[in-house]
């Protein structure tokens, strides 16, 4: 995975959450993944909620319920996360 996150894709994520999100919180998070936290439901959730902790955005269930389905179904590993964010930043 690119160890620098796309200008592109932070100003994305600022714009659409309207806080002002550094790329070392991204990171910070990110480091946390690992492979097998996308095929854990439990992990998913908690990894779902501290996104939307850090970004002040509130996630419902339903949502929530939504991402973790779709990246079970995706097959999506730690190196697709920009693919991810992409998905999650059209919602």
């Amino acid at each position: 995975m690119n160890k620098s996150i796309s200008k592109d894709a932070l100003n994305a994520i600022n714009k659409k959450t309207g806080k002002p999100i550094t790329e070392n919180a991204v990171k910070k998070i990110a480091s946390t993944v690992k492979p097998s936290t996308l095929q854990s439901e439990a992990q998913l959730r908690q990894l779902i909620k501290q996104v939307s902790a850090m970004a002040g955005v509130p996630v419902s269930e339903s949502t929530m319920s939504e991402i973790v389905s779709a990246v079970k179904k995706s097959g999506m590993n730690a190196s697709n996360m920009e693919a991810l964010m992409k998905m999650m930043l059209k919602k």
